[in-house]
This record gives structure tokens, C-alpha cells and sequence, in this order.
């Protein structure tokens, strides 16, 4: 099983801005909670034993289909460190992923330091302070629905998994989609939890010019747009999971 270590830190942010943010089909569920979450990926089967890093947005949705509602926290962006899993995991799963560098963080004074940048210009800064180690609520979830690393103060008590907004563009059909659906991931149970910590945070996303970030700065403008009302903790989560997502699968 893969090693991941997750930094989350969420915030209260004003529901209308949020809602503007999601696909037909889904609908904000209980708090506007924003997480953003940066988890290093190690010990990887299928890359030989490598690992990348990832940077995700999501908050707290819920889909009412005709035979069952599920709810759970929607994947807004999902930022990674490596071209592989970007290719894999966009036209297979339908994972909303982008390309940026995500250094390691940095420990200072008890601080630890995140940053992620595209082409040198530096988007998304994030810190994680005051840590005090907890013992997990919860004991089965998977890479993408790690407690606190992904659901913390932003989900319902039993989420159903993360949901996904998977689209892909007709091609020479401008405006046309050959592919518009909404897929989930469930927990899975193969998971083991080494540590969790949690504590106060902070994260900020910087207003880009086009010139900066010309396939980003609609998107990082757009998160940088979203107010902080109140701040709602960080988290640092340490497991071990099954990442083969074998259980993922479109919502009917």
C-alpha cells in the first residue's frame, strides 16, 4: 500500500460564491466549508516505488438521483507534481487535474511551509501550526477520503466518497460535451491510519495576471476570490492505502 501524508486546513467561506463552483447535479450540503489539502504520495506500485504530490480544493456537496442521494466532498481542482497520474487519472477517473510544482514544505519555529507554483510564479501558500496529536474518529478511507485529510469539518458524519465532475470536450464541437457526468470514489476499507494531528492553519491563493498563470490564473483568481469568515483548523493525517480506486464509478 502507498504512503501518503495529507496537510489539510479549512475555512467558512459565503455559500452563493461556492455554489457558483459546482456542475448540474450536485448542491452545497450543511456548512460552506472549503478544505484545501496538500498530500505527498509515496511508495507507489504502479510508478515503481515513486510518488508525486497533489494539491486539491473541495467542499461539502450532496446529489439526489433518482434511486439514491449521496453525499460527500466534490473535487473542485486537484493540482499534481507529475504528468502520469495527471494523464490517468483526467481520462480515466475524471479527476479535475491540473499541472504545478509542489515543493516539500518547509519547518520553521514549529511552523511547516507549503507553496505551489507554475513556471516560478507562486500561486498558493499554506502553513500548519500548533499541532497536538489526536486518535483518529474514523477507521476506514481511502487516499481520496482520509479523515480530516479531506473531510474534516467540511462533510457530513458518513460521507458516500469524494464526487467528480468528469467532462471532456467534443472534439470539433466547440461548446459540445462528449463526455458530461458525475462520478464518485468510495471510501475503500483497505486503509491504515499511522498518525493524526490537528491544530490551527492558514492558506492563501494570490491574484494571478494572465501573463503569470495563462491557463490558471481563471481558476487560482476564482479560489482567491472565495472570502475566509472563519478560519476552521488544519489537520495532518499520516496512513497507509490501497490506491487502485477499483471501486470508482459513475453516479446514474
Amino acid at each position: 500500500m502507498a504512503r501518503i501524508r495529507a496537510v489539510a486546513v479549512s475555512f467558512l467561506t459565503d455559500p452563493q460564491r461556492l455554489a457558483r463552483l459546482l456542475p448540474p447535479g450536485l448542491q452545497l450540503s450543511g456548512e460552506p466549508v472549503v478544505t484545501v489539502e496538500l498530500m505527498a504520495i509515496t511508495e507507489l506500485q504502479w510508478l515503481a516505488g515513486r510518488g508525486y504530490n497533489t494539491l486539491g480544493v473541495r467542499f461539502p456537496v450532496r446529489h439526489r438521483g433518482p434511486q439514491r442521494e449521496v453525499t460527500g466532498p466534490f473535487l473542485a481542482v486537484l493540482w499534481e507534481n507529475k504528468a502520469d497520474p495527471i494523464i490517468t487519472g483526467r481520462e480515466e477517473l475524471g479527476y479535475a487535474k491540473l499541472f504545478c510544482d509542489i515543493p516539500p514544505g518547509r519547518l520553521l519555529d514549529g511552523q511547516e511551509h507549503f507553496e505551489a507554483s507554475w513556471e516560478g510564479h507562486r500561486f498558493m501558500t499554506m502553513s500548519v501550526q500548533q499541532l497536538k496529536a489526536v486518535t483518529p474518529a474514523h477507521k476506514a478511507a481511502d487516499a481520496h477520503n482520509a479523515p480530516d485529510a479531506h473531510n474534516a469539518h467540511n462533510a457530513p458524519d458518513t460521507p458516500d466518497g469524494t464526487l467528480h465532475h468528469r467532462y471532456l470536450p467534443g472534439l470539433g464541437r466547440p461548446g459540445q460535451a462528449a463526455v458530461d457526468e458525475l462520478v464518485i470514489t468510495p471510501p475503500s476499507p483497505c486503509v491504515a491510519l499511522l498518525s493524526q494531528a490537528v491544530g490551527e492553519g492558514s492558506v492563501q491563493f494570490s491574484p494571478s495576471t494572465w501573463q503569470q498563470l495563462p491557463t490558471l490564473a481563471h481558476i487560482v483568481n476564482t479560489l482567491a476570490d472565495l472570502p475566509q469568515l472563519a478560519q476552521r483548523g488544519a489537520s495532518v493525517t499520516e496512513l497507509r492505502s490501497d490506491t487502485s480506486l477499483h471501486n470508482h464509478h459513475i453516479l446514474a
